[in-house]
């Protein structure tokens, strides 16, 4: 019925937390900060639930500190390692510890909670293995209380992503990330987000569409609606909409029915929009 009003429940949880229930055929859609993995994969099939994985937009996962720290301009890969891996709990707690020509201050650490994807992905990233890190920081699934965190401490550095940076950046400061050794630090921002240069810590943004919930007439009106509207939204927001061709391609697949995840249950790193583009193409 077209202009049947629906009452829609939205939970608020981590990407892991809503794949749970998407897996075991609770929910019909869910949001998801990374792909799909390979537990997950695995969860759906033994309850029988078959999915369409849907690109939405892009995201620029940003490294943080207080506007008054005056001693990090920018950050490596290996350096992120070394502060967040695993061995640094409890050992790397100072500034001068990363880098001898920092203060010597404390190292107060804010980032995402276990169950986000924001976790999962960055982890991922910076240690090459998903959910490797130190747990001696505060760690939170809403990026409102790591974005208070860091604006009320001059020594603490954190990350979350680019939207609730652009959203508080009279608060807290951006830090360039080198992309590689030897490579000219690169500011987060939509353009190097597009151009690619961004890497490794640009990622895709998803939503998880049950099959059989996309056969009720409701559901696919949401879908239209939603595809129709979302890269400006997208954009409204500050994540980094995708080229309209890509909307376009999304609809296809769901047209064809096309299920399943490009990504195989592999992480999303390093995967440009140029690239994603070409895998669902091959879709």
């Amino acid at each position: 019925m077209a202009n049947r009003r629906q009452r829609v429940t939205v939970g608020v949880s981590g990407t892991g937390g809503g794949m749970k229930r998407f897996c075991r055929g609770e929910i019909d859609i869910a949001n998801a900060s990374r792909p799909i993995q390979k537990e997950e994969m695995a969860a759906c099939e033994a309850a029988g639930v078959r999915y369409y994985e849907i690109p939405v937009a892009y995201d620029a996962l940003t490294v943080v500190v207080n506007p008054r720290n005056d001693w990090v301009v920018d950050l490596s890969i290996d350096e992120l390692r070394k502060i967040w891996e695993p061995a640094a709990q409890g050992t790397i707690t100072r500034w001068n510890q990363v880098n001898p020509e920092w203060p010597d201050r404390p190292l107060n650490l804010y980032g995402a909670g276990a169950d986000s994807g924001t976790f999962d992905y960055f982890t991922e990233v910076v240690m090459g293995q998903a959910k490797s890190s130190r747990g001696d920081y505060t760690a939170s699934e809403d990026d409102n209380v790591l974005v208070q965190g860091v604006a009320n401490d001059i020594n603490a550095l954190g990350y979350f992503g680019f939207a609730f940076y652009v959203d508080s950046r009279d608060k807290i400061r951006s830090v360039p990330i080198e992309p590689a050794p030897g490579e000219p630090a690169v500011q987060p921002s939509v353009e190097s987000v597009i151009d690619g240069s961004y890497m490794p810590l640009s990622r895709p943004m998803f939503i998880y569409v049950n099959e059989k919930s996309y056969e009720r007439d409701d559901v696919k009106q949401f879908l239209d609606f939603y595809l129709e509207n979302v890269g400006r939204l997208a954009a409204e927001v500050n994540y980094v909409p995708l080229p309209a061709e890509a909307y376009a391609v999304i609809r296809r697949h769901l047209e064809e029915g096309r299920l399943g995840t490009v990504f195989k249950g592999e992480p999303a790193t390093a995967v440009s929009i140029e690239k994603l583009l070409e895998k669902e193409a091959a879709l």
